[in-house]
């Protein structure tokens, strides 16, 4: 059964126009134990949205999982975990975190209530919602 995930990343470290050219990345250096289990329970094809953090504040495309979970190699100790990601496509417009909380659809997400989490869950609803916000349907 397909999953959905959410990814943080500061633009200015590693943007979706990063992934896009590159057109396959290891999400590494995730160093929160619940993000990195969120990690490991991904599976190739689940879709996950890209959301820039700090500045934008805003998910701005979908990527997939390629790659399941393999040990970190930007890891110089502990036990940590990365999974290839593939973009899919940019969402039509972005969808800010202002929309979001404003949106009693999404008011459960993980993104308001674990705000610092980098790697987190969303729902099938939630994803859907994320979707038809952006007219990306």
């Amino acid at each position: 059964m397909k999953r959905y995930w959410l990814v943080k990343s500061e633009p200015s470290a590693y943007s979706w126009n990063d992934l896009a050219r590159e057109n396959r990345t290891a999400w590494t250096g995730v160093r929160n134990f619940t993000a990195r289990n969120n990690l490991r329970a991904m599976q190739v094809g689940d879709q996950v949205l890209f959301y820039h953090s700090v500045v934008g504040k805003e998910i701005v495309g979908i990527a997939e999982v390629k790659r399941t979970a393999f040990s970190d190699p930007t890891a110089k100790e502990g036990d940590w975990s990365a999974v290839d990601l593939v973009p899919k496509k940019p969402l039509k417009r972005p969808v800010t975190l202002e929309e979001i909380k404003q949106n009693p659809s999404l008011k459960e997400m993980a993104l308001l209530r674990l705000s610092r989490l980098s790697v987190q869950p969303v729902s099938a609803t939630e994803f859907r919602e994320i979707l038809r916000v952006a007219g990306s349907q």
